[in-house]
């Protein structure tokens, strides 16, 4: 049966191509693989009862609530979830790809392993949350507050984190590099083999904090930075002369 319905969409196929002579050819062969194959286009059902591994791929959940709710390995790609509610929600593994996540509440939210490329996380509330080996190449955290979380092992190559909050944070072992930290918050945050290479660290805040087993880190980045008696360096760099601190919580 199944062969019999096959040959009658490649025959309604064939008519169909002979039919329109003008159609482009790639239009043409595309017609004739769906007809064979009867498959069409998917699309994530934004209705999905919630759960692990649910599927909102590219949907509208604009200030939802989802806090404390079990989502490990939910597909959310391109999702717009701005000003939702996920404190302490399970997303170990979820896909954050692209989505727009500004101003969500994530504190002690379990993100371990969360895929957060080039998402957009402006302004959120990530305190205490758990990012151990979260991926957030290109990530946008503008002024986002990270206090106190894990981003041990935490891939943040190119991330936007300019004006961002993390105070306490264990950065272990993650990779800045090329990460813009201009006038973030890094006071005693632990930098064990952090990678700061090329990452802008201009007018950042590193009083008391330890960098001294960060890797990457060179002179130049040291004399833009903000630290004091307290700071440690790297074997081989030295405090500037006068810190370059200033502090404007407001300015641009």
């Amino acid at each position: 049966m199944q062969g019999c319905c096959r040959g009658q969409r490649l025959k309604a196929a064939a008519i169909f191509f002979f039919g329109h002579p003008a159609m482009p050819r790639i239009a043409l062969i595309a017609t004739i693989m769906l007809a064979v194959s009867g498959a069409g286009p998917a699309y994530a059902d934004c209705d999905a009862r919630l759960g692990p591994g649910v599927d909102w791929s590219g949907c509208d959940k604009y200030k939802i609530v989802l806090a404390g709710r079990d989502l490990s390995d939910a597909k959310f790609s391109r999702i717009e979830l701005s000003r939702g509610d996920l404190q302490g929600a399970n997303l170990a593994r979820a896909d954050f790809t692209e989505a727009s996540l500004s101003r969500v509440r994530f504190s002690k939210a379990n993100l371990s392993g969360a895929n957060l490329t080039k998402a957009a996380l402006d302004r959120c509330d990530m305190s205490n949350a758990d990012l151990t080996g979260a991926i957030l190449i290109k990530a946008e955290l503008h002024r986002s507050n990270l206090t106190g979380s894990s981003l041990a092992g935490a891939t943040l190559t190119l991330a936007e984190l300019g004006r961002a909050k993390l105070p306490k944070a264990d950065l272990s072992n993650a990779k800045f590099d090329g990460a813009d930290l201009a006038r973030a918050d890094l006071r005693m945050a632990i930098f064990a083999g952090t990678d700061l290479t090329g990452a802008d660290l201009y007018l950042t805040r590193i009083t008391g904090t330890d960098l001294s087993t960060a890797i990457g880190l060179s002179q130049a980045q040291v004399d833009r930075a903000c630290g004091d008696t307290t700071t440690r360096l790297p074997a081989g760099l030295t405090a500037p002369t006068a810190w370059p601190c200033t502090f404007d919580e407001d300015a641009p």
